[in-house]
């Protein structure tokens, strides 16, 4: 036993004995009361009455803990008695007797922990690993100091217990392994998780699905999926299959791509393996149909997911109703919500997000107003985003009041007003033609310590080129890009805009260029700019050949590109193209306004 070959270490005098007995009584007895009421019991304390009084067999193990943990907290009168490794390691071995193995990893914690305790694992084996009845145990206590370790974050001396495990041939417990794994990827520390995980696979371990998912997962994080893939392929062939989570994993990422192969594939193999789909599946195929417009696929997907006997959970219901929003279809996502509730199910709060979003999409303040007192009333607290969605709503309807007075709501909810916030109030500024105004706001938040981004850049840039001072919209732009602010398409059509509109298209195809050769496309309002410019100057040729080079680019030409061509060639009298024009426009959907009119008419005489 091992409790045996610790006492033959010790070489025990029989006063030693007596005492240890005389405790070992009186704790069974008494417990723990006369110890501290008379210390003297223990004047004579050591290491070895320690050891003695712990394996004691007649001690029952919870007292040998309460014992321990006496003489660890009262050093004020125990002076130099604190139990030492051999102490700990004779408790270890009571506790794995007795089948305590919380405790017994508490107590390998406190070893771990303490400093002055630590030494190699080979060292502590050496007590107790020639017993041949005591190689499980010493597996046990490996394993154990292997996982107290990765817990305290001791990954070098974790791997040194995986080394001696290593190579004196002791079975250590893959879910150690996976706790490892774990413990990485919390800190993101990749590189120690593959090699580890290339390791374990290497010496044996009887590697789980669950310990590859983690692996797949991270590699997907870093945008690996490729080599995700690969390693769910490798351990197909060790045996390990994949499961659903493993699956979910890899079609997430791809989803997040926009791989449509990647994300087929993944379909086909879970086919293939008969791999049933769980809400988690659900739920992605429920957003990649969504995100591409396939409203009616993410709907025909969630019904499957019904009739499957998978109950949707709130997040499920809140992707239906958020795309639903987002598709302007707001009676259907009523629909969902009315059936959300209905179904014992309770709304949270970015389910009301998504609807408040919803409604103020479609101007309908009041409906929001309603949604945000619903919630509140349900307990739910408006967060930053419901407060910057009613911000923005308020200043696409004008209401610029209504949007300021919810700062000093926010304020008194201790939500600090963000750069999105300053910047929707600038912006309803702005269509209000109240540029000074957006300006002292934009300011204000720079002096509050919030550093301007590139929208805000943006809007103050739109301000300078509405106000006619494109010295200052460009001295902006180079500030913006000086203090590490890319400029976006926005940024660059504000600017091309401007120069377009004060008849400099050298300026404006410049700034054309600079952007295509930063990889951003232009759009179709930049090519709208360009042909209001060059029409401006009389170029109707030139700003026809652009028209023309939108559909080569594959752009969709809007209602405001017709509108410029028509007025462009109505007003050097070129009235048959102006009419075709027109037509054209006509059978894309557009309804032309006055201007188109106005324009037409004008040509004519």
């Amino acid at each position: 036993m091992a409790t045996r070959r610790l006492s033959q270490i010790f070489n025990t005098p029989i006063n030693n004995q007596e005492i240890a007995e005389k405790i070992a009584k009186t704790l069974i007895k008494s417990g723990l009361k006369p110890l501290k009421t008379n210390p003297s019991l223990l004047s004579n304390l050591n290491s070895q009455i320690t050891h003695l009084v712990l394996s004691n067999p007649h001690l029952p193990p919870h007292s040998c803990i309460k014992f321990f943990t006496f003489l660890q907290n009262n050093q004020s009168f125990l002076i130099g008695h604190k139990p030492d490794i051999k102490a700990h390691l004779t408790l270890i071995c009571r506790l794995y007797k007795a089948t305590m193995f919380a405790e017994m990893r508490e107590v390998v914690n406190s070893i771990v922990i303490d400093g002055k305790l630590r030494c190699p694992v080979s060292g502590l084996v050496s007590l107790i690993e020639n017993e041949s009845n005591e190689a499980r145990f010493v597996e046990k206590l490996c394993d154990m100091l292997f996982r107290v370790h990765v817990d305290n974050k001791m990954f070098k001396e974790a791997i040194g217990v995986f080394d001696y495990m290593e190579k004196c041939g002791l079975k250590i417990d893959e879910r150690s392994c996976m706790v490892y794994l774990v413990a990485l990827k919390r800190l993101n520390e990749v590189g120690m998780l593959l090699g580890f995980f290339k390791r374990i696979v290497e010496s044996g371990v009887g590697i789980t699905v669950y310990s590859m998912t983690i692996v797949v997962d991270v590699l997907c994080k870093r945008g690996e999926v490729n080599k995700a893939k690969e390693l769910m392929s490798d351990m197909v062939v060790r045996g390990v299959k994949p499961n659903v989570f493993t699956y979910n994993t890899l079609m997430n990422a791809y989803i997040k791509r926009k791989d449509f192969v990647g994300v087929n594939e993944i379909l086909r193999l879970m086919e293939k393996d008969k791999v049933e789909y769980n809400v988690v599946t659900y739920t992605n195929l429920i957003e990649w149909n969504a995100s591409f417009g396939k409203i009616k696929e993410a709907e025909k997907m969630f019904e499957e997911m019904r009739e499957s006997g998978i109950d949707p959970d709130v997040n499920v219901y809140t992707s239906i109703i958020s795309w639903n929003c987002r598709g302007g279809d707001m009676k259907r996502a009523f629909s969902m919500f009315d059936e959300l509730i209905g179904r014992g199910l309770v709304p949270n709060a970015h389910t009301y997000g998504v609807l408040i979003d919803g409604v103020c999409r479609k101007g309908q303040m009041e409906a929001a107003e309603m949604l945000v007192n619903e919630m509140q009333i349900h307990g739910l607290d408006l967060n930053q985003v419901i407060f910057n969605t009613l911000m923005n709503g308020y200043c696409k309807k004008g209401m610029i009041d209504e949007a300021w007075r919810l700062q000093g709501v926010m304020q008194k909810k201790g939500i600090k007003i963000d750069v999105f916030a300053y910047n929707t109030y600038a912006s309803g500024l702005c269509k209000l033609n109240r540029y000074e105004e957006a300006k002292k706001v934009l300011f204000e938040m720079v002096e509050k310590g919030i550093t301007l981004n590139a929208v805000n850049y943006t809007t103050l840039i739109g301000i300078c080129v509405k106000e006619g001072t494109l010295v200052e919209a460009k001295r902006l732009f180079q500030e913006m890009e000086n203090n590490g602010e890319k400029p976006n398409t926005v940024t660059y059509n504000v600017l091309i805009d401007g120069y377009s509109k004060k008849g400099n298209m050298k300026e404006a195809y410049k700034l054309r260029d600079e952007m295509e050769g930063r990889g951003m496309m232009p759009d179709v309002y930049t090519y709208t700019s360009l042909i209001h410019g060059e029409c401006l100057l009389g170029n109707v040729d030139d700003g026809l050949k652009i028209f023309n080079e939108m559909n080569g680019k594959g752009l969709v030409r809007n209602i405001a590109t017709y509108t410029t061509m028509i007025s462009g060639l109505s007003k050097e009298g070129r009235s048959d193209e102006a009419f075709k024009l027109y037509d054209e426009m006509m059978k894309a959907g557009f309804t032309p306004d006055d201007r188109v009119y106005t324009s037409l008419v004008g040509g004519l005489h």
